[in-house]
C-alpha cells in the first residue's frame, strides 16, 4: 500500500510539472517563498505504546495529506513512542533501538514527500537523564531543523521527562510558526513571548486521551485555546491522540473562532488553510505590545489627588 501511494503521489507530481499553464506546490512555493499562505493537516489517530503501530499510522496520514496538498503535518504528543502514564506505566521497557529507526523511516519518507512533519516522541538524554517529550521539526529534506521539548510538565510527567528551556520558532512561505505541548497550555507568559517573537501559528500537540468518561478536558481545553488565540492573535492548530476518551483536532483562526474540528474517538485529518492577508476581529491590537511590555492600562494616567484618594467620594 505505502509503494502504491507512493508512486501515485510521483505521477502527481510528474503530471503537475509538465502540463502546460501547471506548476507543483513545491514550484509554486520556490517561485512565491513568502506568500504567507500554509495548508496544515492536523492529525490523530489511537496513539499506543506499540512503536510499530504508531509508526503505521503515522506513515499513512503522511502520505494522506500530501495528496490533500498539505504543507506541514502535526501529530499529537508521543505521537510515535507512545505516551508514559497513559499508554504505558513508563518509559523502563521502551524501545529506543526501535524508536530510532522509526524516526529514521519517517525522516525519510518526509524528503520523499518534501513535507514539513512536527512529530511528538520522546529524547534520549545522556546518563540517568530523563528524556525530553519532544516535538521533532523535520524539514521536506527529510532532517530535523530543530526540536521543542515541554517546557511545563506536569507532576507525573516529570516521574518520566526532564522539562526543557527553549521557545522553537521556523518559517514556512513567510508564516512564522511556533510550538507547544499539551500542559504548556495552562501558561499564558509563553504565548505572550510568542506573541513578542511575531509568531503567525502555534501548533500545540497534546495527549488527553484514555480519560474517564466525564473527564473536564474535552470541555476545556479548545476554549481555552481559543481564547488565547483571540487575545494574541495567531492561529492554533490542536492535536491529540484519538485513544477513547479523548477530544478531537481544532483548527483556531487568530480571532478565537474554530475554524473547523474533527470527530472525537476516532482517527482522521483535519486540513486547514492559513492565509496571512486575511483580516480577523483583533481587539486587543491598539494595546497588547504595551501590555505585553508592562503598560497595563490605555491613554495617559494623570496626576490628581482626586484620582489618587480612592477612600472619597467628593
Amino acid at each position: 500500500m505505502l509503494k502504491m501511494n507512493l508512486i501515485l503521489i510521483r505521477i502527481l507530481f510528474v503530471t503537475c510539472i509538465y502540463l502546460p499553464g501547471n506548476e507543483s506546490p513545491a514550484q509554486a512555493q520556490k517561485n512565491n517563498p513568502e506568500s504567507g499562505k500554509i495548508r496544515v493537516a492536523s492529525c490523530q489517530f489511537p496513539v499506543s505504546s506499540d512503536i510499530r503501530q504508531n509508526f503505521s499510522w503515522i506513515k499513512e496520514q503522511m502520505i494522506e495529506s500530501k495528496l490533500k496538498k498539505a504543507d506541514i503535518v502535526h501529530f499529537p504528543e508521543c505521537a510515535l513512542s507512545g505516551y508514559p502514564g497513559a499508554d504505558m506505566n513508563s518509559l523502563e521497557q521502551l524501545n529506543w533501538d526501535e524508536l530510532h529507526n522509526a524516526t529514521d523511516s519517517i525522516m525519510k519518507l518526509a524528503g520523499e514527500l518534501k513535507i514539513w512533519i512536527l512529530l511528538g516522541s520522546v529524547h534520549r538524554l545522556s546518563g540517568n537523564n530523563k528524556p525530553h517529550n519532544s516535538l521533532y521539526v523535520i524539514n521536506p529534506d527529510g532532517q530535523i531543523a530543530d526540536r521543542y521539548d515541554k517546557r511545563f510538565c506536569t507532576g507525573g510527567d516529570l516521574k518520566h521527562f526532564t522539562p526543557g528551556d527553549h521557545f522553537v520558532t521556523f518559517n514556512i512561505n513567510g508564516v512564522n510558526c511556533g510550538l507547544l505541548i499539551c500542559y504548556d497550555i495552562r501558561f499564558p507568559e509563553l504565548y505572550r513571548q510568542y506573541r513578542k517573537l511575531n509568531t503567525d501559528v502555534v501548533f500545540q500537540s497534546f495527549h488527553n486521551a484514555r480519560q474517564k468518561p466525564g473527564s473536564i478536558h474535552p470541555v476545556i481545553m479548545h476554549i481555552t485555546a481559543q481564547g488565547i488565540a483571540g487575545t494574541n492573535y495567531f492561529y492554533m492548530s490542536l492535536t491529540n491522540s484519538s485513544a477513547p476518551e479523548s477530544w478531537p483536532c481544532y483548527f483556531i483562526t487568530p480571532d478565537g473562532l474554530v475554524q473547523n474540528k474533527l470527530t472525537e474517538n476516532v482517527p482522521g485529518i483535519l486540513i486547514s488553510d492559513i492565509d496571512l492577508s486575511e483580516n480577523y476581529y483583533d481587539a486587543s491590537k491598539p494595546y497588547r505590545l504595551e501590555a505585553i511590555n508592562g503598560k497595563l492600562n490605555s491613554g495617559e494616567c494623570v496626576e490628581d489627588p482626586k484620582s489618587q484618594d480612592r477612600r472619597s467620594l467628593y
